[in-house]
């Protein structure tokens, strides 16, 4: 697989993976997560514009796409109930990840491409999200705790540093 900045005319393409998460979730019983018509286009748009926003490819087809942003991120100042296992340390934050439901490997590329950027991630994701949760345990991902996202609903956050 590929790994690649995304591209505005890549937005089309992404909005169709972001509505094809939203129905792997709701298919695994995740009711809440990324109501119709978020993540927003402009969200999207921001993200690449501000040279955040990668994508994914197999065979020429993009087949997953995420936002890969350096913190601080103003969401995770604030930890409740646990704490991060490093809170000096730059990071990143990885938000946004969807994929086509029949693609494989997208987390092993994706986090593979991270942490040669940086070797400190975090994610948040949704209680409900079983498959996301199951995915970042898989990988090594420590559950740190609760934070609360803009619009003030919850998130499980986590993080690893790579070689722990």
């Amino acid at each position: 697989m590929n790994v690649r900045k995304s591209t505005i005319n890549d937005l089309p393409r992404i909005l169709e993976l972001r509505d094809m998460a939203r129905d792997i979730m709701r298919a695994s019983g995740n009711r809440d997560q990324w109501p119709e018509g978020y993540p927003t286009e402009d969200t999207f748009r921001q993200d690449i514009l501000q040279g955040h926003s990668y994508v994914m490819e197999e065979d020429n087809n993009i087949v997953a796409t995420w936002a890969f942003i350096p913190g601080p991120d103003p969401t995770y100042s604030i930890i409740y109930d646990g704490e991060w296992i490093n809170n000096d340390l730059p990071y990143y934050v990885v938000h946004r990840i969807a994929s086509t439901p029949d693609s494989h490997g997208v987390m092993d590329c994706l986090l593979r491409f991270c942490f040669t950027q940086c070797n400190n991630l975090r994610i948040d994701t949704h209680r409900d999200n079983h498959i996301m949760r199951h995915i970042l345990q898989k990988h090594g991902f420590t559950y740190c705790g609760i934070i609360h996202i803009a619009n003030g609903d919850e998130r499980l956050a986590y993080q690893k540093l790579h070689g722990q």
